[in-house]
């Protein structure tokens, strides 16, 4: 492993019985980069990232985290890595204080009662430090959760679907101090479901069914798609929907507000397809294909690995 990388794993695989939820993958995350890890429920994101910090064994794979060895070197990992579950995991009867000082006791945190004043002055927990957490909205639970995450100074921060059921405003918030956290060189390897958010990432890994299926910036996962994209506007978008669903070429057909979306991974195929549709009924143009397109193309095609 390079210096350049944090994470840098090959043939990470996992297997409960029979099941595999993870499957030969291969993942590298440069220091200081967003690493935005997508696929549907089930896909085995979660086993994926409790593999790389230490919660699970691989029984398969080898590779670095942070320099150290994945399978041999899983405690050390630990206490540089920062983990936030998918479901709030502190403890409801108690404060925001209380829970960050706990959790300041449980990684023996010198000068712990100032480690803990800094970590609620850097997240703006200070107002409500008295607050139980139980009582807490979604986005202050989840910003009580990050900086649970990060009160042991890690080098790496995985993030199990850290925006889940909060409102918009405290997503855009989060994502403001991800960023600035991304600056001063912390690396994140992030689960989410959000097109937005992941956008917002240097680079995307896409899983499904176990298996890892494209890598690369939002431009290259969007170019590997080979995905050709028409809008249509016009009267009955609803019946030119069902006319178009189901014929040869065509993958995909999605309103989007006052115009129809349609795509498919064959240009040729797909223009036949609308062709007898290019009627002044309708106006046509082609469109560049967004990553949600990307996103649900992947997730018909199961196993057919994208080249990165």
């Amino acid at each position: 492993m390079t210096e350049e990388f944090a994470i840098d794993v090959r043939g990470m695989t996992k297997r409960f019985g029979k099941h595999t939820a993870v499957d030969h993958v291969d993942l590298q995350v440069r220091k200081g980069e967003i690493c935005g890890f997508l696929g549907p429920n089930g896909s085995g994101k979660t086993t994926f990232i409790r593999m790389l910090c230490g919660l699970l064994r691989a029984d398969e794979g080898s590779g670095q985290c942070l320099g150290h060895d994945v399978i041999k070197d899983s405690e050390t990992i630990k206490r540089e890595v920062g983990y936030m579950t998918q479901k709030f995991s502190f403890w409801e009867d108690l404060t925001i204080e209380e829970n960050l000082d706990f959790v300041a006791r449980m990684y023996s945190l010198k000068n712990r009662r100032e480690t803990v004043r800094q970590s609620l002055d850097r997240l703006g927990l200070t107002a409500r430090k008295t607050q139980l957490a139980g009582q807490l909205s979604g986005g202050w639970k989840q910003r009580l959760a990050l900086a649970a995450c990060l009160i042991h100074e890690p080098q790496l921060l995985l993030l199990d679907e850290p925006t889940a059921g909060v409102d918009p405003k405290a997503r855009r918030d989060f994502w403001k101090e991800i960023n600035e956290l991304a600056g001063q060189g912390l690396t994140f390897l992030i689960a989410t479901h959000y097109m937005d958010e992941a956008e917002r990432c240097h680079r995307l890994a896409f899983i499904e069914n176990s298996k890892l299926l494209t890598h690369g910036t939002v431009a290259e996962v969007i170019a590997q798609s080979h995905l050709t994209t028409w809008a249509a506007d016009g009267a009955d978008l609803l019946q030119l929907a069902g006319q178009l669903q189901g014929r040869p070429g065509v993958e995909q057909v999605v309103p989007f507000g006052n115009t129809l979306h349609v795509s498919g991974p064959d240009q040729a195929a797909l223009e036949q397809a609308i062709a007898p549709f290019r009627t002044p009924q309708y106006n046509w143009k082609q469109v560049p294909s967004g990553l949600e397109d990307v996103f649900i193309h992947l997730m018909e095609k199961p196993g057919e690995t994208v080249s990165r």
